[in-house]
């Protein structure tokens, strides 16, 4: 695949300036031409059959555009302890389908969680919990300003009692069936955050008489999906943060997970079993998958975004980020969190199962755009050099520390690998990690750098590379 090459780099070369204008010309002819014919051998073009590339899809716009006559909220109670206030909306967001979605809305505001113009909206699934209450108050208290959970995303059970990818798959086929955009689960999902925004614009103005302008969008799994597709339907998003959804450009990662796994994971069999996935070699199938395949609509997600995945993750390869890294436009950052799944608890020998390194830049992350402080910038290299593999880094400021994350295994398969890692030196920001080629195992790293925000000590990295051992 033209991603798994061995230089992975996170900065644009600079065009040579010596050519000739008519050699530059040529060149240019050329490279276009070979990158065209390269799109269509690896088929990451929807249209594969008529040659052009698709126009972005009017589904999504057309869906989350469209009037709700409907759509309301309330304040439904006010709770205070402590110094801290949970406010409790109702949100009713749309009818989709002769179904009206209910929601719980609920904003955190601990002591010292002063409202801003910029406001972190969490989304995910169920009713509020205890569980649920004391993420959102933690988050706030780490930002220092409120913070908004959206629950029932989706409206779920619906359709015969199905739930989650259960769901989505059986919306994706009577799509298909019927050829009805509106079908697609992750339409709804997108505009319950639409809607969420609008009532969040209207209870900060009159709850705190504070103009609310723009949104930090989170959430996990599907709801990272929402993440990623609501940042494309709506101007008010100003950054993202998608949690466990390392599957962009969709045409390609499924055979590459053929490829890594000798099979596609266990964990989208919702798909596979409605024939989803492999992809229909179909007109309606490559249409259906454009419509919600984030990678379609990257050029209107130019936000500044964090990624955040698990290394051992089972639905995903690896890997899986270099598939749509290079394509994503804009600022952007990526944490992995070592030695954990889907759920991104990190699993540390003799100490307890941790979800901080994803939590902590999560809010590092909402914090830097929201007091509209400058991110760290970071420039990486995957290269081979002097006969070793080479990770080099640049990050400006300098990072406070780094290490490097390396794990083996038989196969590219490192869902069951243990992450072990290596400190590394800092020199004026610059890192440098050689590795030896391996001979017998496969061997998986990437770099990792720590950095502090207001007292916010966070976490970014690099892409992360696989070798394969000399046969």
């Amino acid at each position: 695949m033209t991603r798994q090459r061995h230089e992975l780099t996170h900065h644009v070369p600079a065009t040579d300036q010596r050519l000739s204008k008519p050699t530059a010309a040529v060149a240019f002819a050329l490279a276009l031409v070979a990158l065209w014919l390269n799109l269509l051998a690896s088929g990451r073009l929807y249209a594969a059959d008529t040659g052009k590339t698709p126009e972005l899809p009017p589904a999504l716009a057309n869906y989350v555009n469209r009037p709700e006559p409907k759509f309301r909220w309330e304040l439904r109670e006010r709770k205070s302890a402590g110094g801290a206030t949970i406010f409790d909306l109702a949100l009713v967001s749309q009818e989709w389908h002769s179904i009206v979605w209910e929601h719980q809305l609920q904003v955190y505001q601990p002591e010292g969680a002063h409202p801003a113009a910029t406001m972190l909206l969490w989304n995910q699934g169920g009713t509020a919990s205890d569980r649920s209450m004391a993420f959102g108050m933690d988050l706030a208290r780490r930002i220092k300003t409120p913070v908004a959970f959206l629950y029932g995303i989706p409206n779920q059970p619906l359709l015969g009692g199905k739930k989650e990818d259960t769901l989505i798959a059986e919306t994706f086929v009577r799509h298909l069936e019927t050829k009805d955009d509106t079908w697609p689960l992750l339409f709804p999902m997108v505009k319950s955050l639409v809607k969420a925004m609008d009532a969040l614009q209207e209870f900060s103005r009159k709850e705190w008489n504070q103009p609310l302008l723009s949104f930090v969008v989170s959430g996990a799994s599907k709801r990272g999906w929402t993440t990623w597709l609501t940042a494309a339907a709506d101007p008010r998003v100003k950054g993202i943060v998608p949690m466990v959804i390392d599957t962009l450009n969709m045409r390609e990662q499924g055979p590459y997970q053929v490829k890594s796994f000798g099979k596609y994971s266990d964990q989208i069999n919702d798909y596979t079993e409605r024939g989803l996935v492999p992809m229909p070699d179909t007109p309606e199938a490559r249409r259906l998958w454009s419509m919600v395949d984030p990678w379609v609509y990257r050029e209107k997600i130019a936000v500044p975004k964090l990624l955040i995945n698990g290394n051992n993750d089972p639905y995903w390869t690896s890997d899986a980020l270099n598939l749509y890294w290079d394509d994503l436009k804009g600022d952007k950052w990526v944490l992995y969190v070592p030695n954990a799944g889907h759920n991104l608890e990190q699993q540390s020998a003799g100490a307890p199962p941790s979800r901080e390194r994803a939590v902590g830049g999560l809010a590092a992350f909402a914090h830097y755009l929201i007091a509209d402080r400058p991110l760290p910038k970071l420039r990486w290299k995957h290269d081979d050099a002097g006969g070793k593999a080479r990770l080099s880094v640049d990050a400006q400021p300098a990072p406070l520390a780094g290490r490097l994350w390396l794990a083996r295994a038989e196969t590219r398969d490192f869902r069951l690998a243990q992450f072990v890692e290596q400190p590394l030196a800092v020199d004026a920001g610059k890192v440098v990690a050689q590795i030896a080629n391996p001979t017998e195992e496969h061997v998986a790293f990437f770099a990792e750098l720590d950095y502090d925000v207001d007292g916010l000590k966070h976490h970014f990295s690099t892409q992360l590379r696989i070798l394969e051992p000399a046969r």
